[in-house]
């Protein structure tokens, strides 16, 4: 456990901080959410007409570039991509907690469909995507669980929060090493600004879970289950696992009688960094076939 613990926070700090290639560089953007701003960037596609949206979620604390590439490449194939910060993490204000991060979501769509923005980013609003990477692929899946109106959303590599504080009361040398690997972020004000309830042990401790029980993917695959979901996980991935993470959240879906899931396994570790094409393909690929599916 200790092999698999012991360089998280190098994970989290240099994974998600490292820079991106970028053909055409995104627009910087501010998203308003109730006074506080996010920083965040958009990537345009070329081409006229209106295009498909997607709002990308990072993982945590994310990176003040793009995630895993995946905005550039498809902006490049005719969707637009927009992803952000969350609260309290980088240049984003505020503080960060989950019930923040959900609270950003819902700013994210809001800065979607503001009249100005439909125009300036030739935005289709009949056709816009949740999506998201690690802790951001389980938040896209929680809120799209709250939303009935998103119906398409995908997931790569993302955390059940729900197992995770399972896992944390049930495992001591797990808990110890992810309450020391954010009490060192919490000595990274640059990195991320902590609000109650963001921390493991702060979400247990205010009952986050008992009063969001949607936090608990598997709790809320009845209420995901009539959308079209893509997931995708890595087989050496040792933070989000096939075995503990993936494949119960599928089986949960099926359970559920979801008839639109796709799910993906590449064999690569959480930084997808030897299968980022691969990865960018396999969503390019399902994003065109909800285009015929919708038309």
């Amino acid at each position: 456990m200790k092999l698999i613990f012991a360089n998280a926070f190098k994970i989290f700090s240099a994974v998600f901080t490292a820079a991106q290639s970028q053909a055409s560089p995104p627009v910087e953007i501010t998203i308003n959410r109730d006074g506080i701003h996010l920083k965040g960037k958009f990537y345009i596609s070329e081409g006229t007409g209106t295009f498909p949206t997607v709002i990308l979620l990072p993982g945590f604390p994310g990176n003040e570039t793009d995630v895993l590439g995946i905005g550039m490449k498809l902006s490049e194939v005719g969707y637009n991509v927009m992803t952000f910060n969350y609260s309290g993490t980088h240049h984003s204000e505020g503080e960060y907690n989950f019930v923040n991060s959900q609270k950003d979501i819902e700013a994210a769509f809001n800065f979607i469909y503001l009249p100005e923005n439909i125009s300036k980013y030739n935005i289709d609003t009949t056709r816009i995507i949740l999506g998201g990477y690690s802790g951001g692929g389980g938040m896209a899946l929680t809120y799209a669980a709250n939303h009935p109106e998103i119906k398409e959303v995908f997931s790569i590599a993302g955390n059940d929060h729900g197992a995770s504080v399972r896992e944390y009361k049930l495992n001591p040398e797990r808990k110890k090493m992810l309450d020391e690997m954010f009490d060192e972020l919490k000595l990274h004000p640059e990195i991320v600004r902590f609000g109650p309830g963001g921390t493991p042990k702060e979400f247990i401790e205010m009952k986050i879970i008992e009063s969001n029980p949607t936090f608990d993917l598997r709790y809320c695959a009845p209420l995901l289950a009539p959308k079209n979901i893509l997931i995708i996980g890595g087989w050496d991935d040792l933070n989000v696992s096939i075995e503990n993470r993936i494949l119960p959240l599928y089986r949960a879906l099926i359970d559920a009688k979801a008839k639109n899931v796709k799910i993906y396994a590449l064999q690569d570790d959480h930084s997808f960094r030897n299968s980022k094409e691969e990865l960018a393909q396999i969503i390019i690929d399902w994003l065109k076939f909800m285009d015929k599916d919708e038309k």
